[in-house]
């Protein structure tokens, strides 16, 4: 079986044909996903999946991206991620490809955000889950300035370099790929691929988006996770069901709470 570690599920496109994804997900044996919170005020619509589906879990935070949103606390974070079928913070991180005229310096806003996210994993022990991108410097150098090692967490939907894995691993993390990966381009995300350890790997969807190939260009969606597993398999030179336990084993093992 395997395990979408990342989505969007309570996005309207998705959404609104959710009978249909949870039939496709049985049949391409996947069993669980982790619904993806990335603002405050569609919080509630992530949790509400989460109770009304034992299929999936959700995560609390607000995504880099959302400039013009409610800002979380920490206690607020807290207290979210009290509910049972919460398990992680995020997602979080920083974000500095769309500057839009602006300097990184003009971008303290998404490290604070960050900050916050990082000290609310701290405190209640779930994992962060962390969005990076034109950003690693600073995201790795705030994760070791504010302890993200104590949390763990996972690295989503990875794009960066080995070097940058291999530092995300070393504060205790794990690294997630998404159809991304699939892609005849991504030959560097590739060597990622066949570079990191099984027992550090997460795959996911990041559906709405991303969808992988053969469905590349098509919405995405969390029964489409099987293909990158397949095609991990097919770098790493392993088989299909080796991928699929060792990737799902880890996302039981990262969070935890979804194993209780």
């Amino acid at each position: 079986m395997f395990v979408d570690s990342h989505c969007h599920l309570n996005f309207p496109e998705l959404v609104q044909n959710l009978p249909q994804h949870l039939a496709d997900m049985q049949a391409a044996q996947v069993s669980h996903a982790l619904c993806v919170s990335v603002n405050l005020p569609e919080y509630p619509q992530v949790l509400a999946l989460a109770e009304a589906h034992p299929q999936f879990f959700a995560s609390v935070g607000v995504h880099p991206d959302y400039e013009d949103t409610p800002e979380p606390t920490v206690a607020q974070l807290v207290q979210e991620a009290r509910h049972p079928r919460v398990v992680a913070i995020g997602e979080t991180g920083l974000d500095y490809y769309r500057l839009e005229g602006r300097s990184i310096a003009d971008m303290e806003w998404q490290r604070e955000r960050f900050r916050v996210h990082i000290r609310a994993a701290r405190e209640t022990g779930l994992p962060l889950i962390i969005h990076t991108r034109s950003a690693s410097d600073d995201t790795l150098r705030l994760m070791r300035e504010e302890g993200a090692c104590a949390a763990g967490g996972v690295m989503h939907c990875f794009t960066e370099s080995i070097a940058v894995a291999d530092a995300a691993m070393e504060q205790g993390f794990y690294i997630s790929l998404s159809g991304i990966v699939t892609f005849k381009k991504a030959l560097e995300l590739q060597e990622v691929a066949r570079h990191v350890p099984l027992e550090r790997l997460l795959i996911e969807t990041d559906s709405p988006y991303l969808a992988p190939v053969p469905h590349r260009g098509k919405l995405n969606r969390p029964a489409w996770v099987r293909h990158v597993g397949e095609f991990i398999a097919e770098l790493k030179g392993v088989s299909v069901e080796e991928v699929a336990q060792a990737t799902t084993a880890n996302f039981f093992r990262l969070f935890a709470k979804a194993a209780a």
